[in-house]
């Protein structure tokens, strides 16, 4: 699927309500979305493959590894709000994509997350700017797992997450690195938007091949 039809799909999603700044509810745009989603099925394969979208939202990184061929994808949310708008978003798919769709509700690092059975995490975690160390439940559930690999989007200035992997005897590559927007959300927000560097990475079990370098949207 070519990026732009791809995040012309994602992009007609319903969006995330966005309301509890404790869980850093930022959506992810369908053009990064959508860039990132084909990077991850160049670098391992969507098609057939079974995925799990940590904190996802309105699915929309789920979603779009359902539309590149994965065979399952696990969504876990624990937002109510969230999970309602998630849910309608898969069970708008069509092509039995939503058959292939699994909503969990729960909270990464406090419930039970099935992980055995996928090959693939992708996750855009809260950074940790509201609570401090929000994104370690979802990074060590990712990494204590014995999953093919995780991919992650977060803060560009970031730099303890390859510290995390690296204890769980992972390796980190940079795959791309890019511009999120913070539109004007929540209350306490100035009404213009802005902007954050991000990075997404790919974490491999350490001694694995290393994939192609970084590039740049």
């Amino acid at each position: 699927m070519r990026p732009k039809h791809l995040a012309i799909r994602l992009s007609k999603l319903t969006p995330h309500p966005c309301k509890d700044v404790t869980l850093e509810q930022y959506a992810t745009e369908g053009d990064l979305a959508a860039y990132w989603m084909l990077a991850v099925d160049q670098l391992d394969g969507l098609e057939g493959k079974a995925v799990a979208d940590l904190g996802a939202g309105n699915g929309i990184l789920g979603i779009g590894a359902l539309l590149l061929g994965a065979r399952r994808v696990v969504f876990v949310e624990t937002d109510e709000e969230a999970l309602e708008v998630l849910r309608s978003n898969v069970a708008s798919l069509e092509g039995g994509l939503a058959d292939r769709a699994d909503v969990i509700a729960a909270r990464v690092g406090h419930d039970d997350i099935p992980l055995n059975d996928v090959d693939l995490v992708v996750m855009n975690p809260p950074w940790g700017v509201q609570r401090e160390r929000a994104d370690r439940p979802f990074l060590e559930a990712a990494f204590s797992s014995a999953r093919l690999a995780v991919h992650l989007l977060h803060s560009d200035r970031a730099a303890h997450v390859e510290a995390v992997a690296a204890s769980h005897d992972w390796e980190a590559e940079a795959v791309l690195r890019t511009e999120f927007r913070l539109p004007p959300t929540y209350e306490h927000h100035a009404k213009r938007t802005g902007t954050t560097d991000v990075q997404c990475w790919r974490f491999h079990r350490a001694g694995d091949a290393r994939l192609p370098q970084e590039t740049d949207e």
